[in-house]
């Protein structure tokens, strides 16, 4: 095997690339900025019982795993910050009230979540901690606009569940208690004949209980899907208030475009306790922003607290966006002359890139157009354009 081969579902980023992600990077920090949240940087590996604490089985199985040379412990690397900026705010934080957090990091993958997906993600992500009204998800959802909009991406759509539309119906039924991970897989799927199928197997089930699941393997769709599902599914008090949740969210960001999928919650019907919500857009293969509200997380760490928030890889966004655009800069030759060096830094304070170029050397550039030179003209230094 050539030295040079990198691991299956990981790549090298190349410059202009690299440039484009690192200002989207710090972009999306200075928007977050502007909301009054608060950038926290934590480890790229932990301990597995505090990287996993609080979370499903699906982060368990994403998770690489590698021995302490110095304790001797299990450690993880990181596969999402999510869990990790919980235990800041409730361990080493521990503020009362409102909390906003935001974060960026590498974060990596024991298997690629899709074909088309990598391994190592670069995730960016903001979390509001402490307040448990629909208020703190209209906000995420706002600002996880904002920053598909701040990168160029046009004509986004949210994809809007609540996992307690399902869990009120399984909550009804003691029958369906022990089939929750199988229904919602089956629900995922859109898998009726499945359900149908499972109806039959389970002992004692309500009959009102299997037709519900069926019915909501078919919600999904425009808003409209929320009227729908009104009339017909039970008429449960836990799952109109979820609708209601819904409702009040759509009606809270009037001018975007909303979806409804009542059967589909991906991987997070264990963690997930409120809206879930997905951000999707021409030109990618799969959602650009996932999020929703976790609250009780932070238990894990001595502090249940309310919490809701979104995360996206920078190098997915990129990936589906035009071309990056290149650079204008400024050839220079190479030189110690004292007027030369002086000229150097003004243009450079003033924002300018300047490439000199060594003796003797041709240079490649993939980032920078040079369409200006520095000459010499009368004992000064003069920038030109290059015909």
């Amino acid at each position: 095997m050539s030295n040079w081969l990198l691991p299956e579902s990981l790549a090298d980023i190349l410059p202009a690339e690299a440039r484009r992600i690192e200002e989207l990077r710090r972009g999306l920090l200075d928007l977050y900025r502007t909301y009054g949240f608060e950038l926290v940087a934590p480890p790229l590996v932990e301990y597995i019982e505090s990287l996993l604490s609080g979370t499903g089985a699906d982060l368990n199985l994403r998770t690489c795993k590698l021995i302490d040379q110095v304790s001797g412990r299990t450690l993880g690397v990181r596969a999402d910050m999510t869990p990790q900026v919980s235990r800041i705010d409730a361990h080493l934080l521990n503020r009362e009230g409102v909390t906003r957090l935001c974060y960026c990091g590498t974060v990596l993958h024991a298997r690629p979540a899709g074909l088309l997906s990598d391994r190592e993600l670069l995730q960016i992500g903001a979390e509001i901690f402490g307040h448990s009204g629909v208020e703190a998800d209209i906000e995420v959802i706002e600002l996880a606009l904002a920053s598909v909009k701040r990168a160029g991406v046009q004509h986004a759509r949210v994809d809007l569940n609540h996992p307690g539309v399902l869990r009120s119906i399984i909550d009804s039924d003691p029958a369906l208690a022990d089939f929750a991970d199988r229904i919602h897989e089956l629900l995922g799927t859109k898998d009726v004949p499945g359900l149908t199928e499972l109806g039959t197997q389970i002992s004692g089930v309500q009959t009102g209980s299997i037709q519900a699941l069926i019915q909501l393997a078919s919600l999904y769709g425009t808003t409209g899907v929320i009227t729908k599902a009104r009339s017909v599914l039970p008429a449960l008090p836990a799952l109109h208030a979820a609708l209601d949740d819904l409702d009040v969210l759509i009606a809270a960001l009037p001018g975007h475009e909303f979806s409804i999928d009542l059967a589909d919650m991906g991987s997070g019907y264990g963690y997930h306790s409120g809206v879930v919500f997905s951000i999707y857009a021409h030109g990618w293969h799969d959602a650009l922003v996932r999020g929703g509200r976790y609250d009780g997380v932070g238990r894990a760490f001595g502090r249940s607290r309310p919490a809701t928030g979104f995360s996206l890889d920078l190098r997915k966004l990129s990936s589906g966006l035009p071309a990056a655009p290149v650079a204008k800069a400024i050839r220079a030759p190479w030189g110690t002359d004292a007027a030369l060096v002086d000229a150097l830094c003004k243009l450079r304070a003033a924002g300018e890139i300047v490439v000199q170029m060594l003796p003797g050397q041709l240079q490649w550039l993939d980032e920078f157009t040079v369409d200006r030179e520095l000459v010499p003209d009368g004992g000064t230094w003069k920038v030109r354009a290059i015909a």
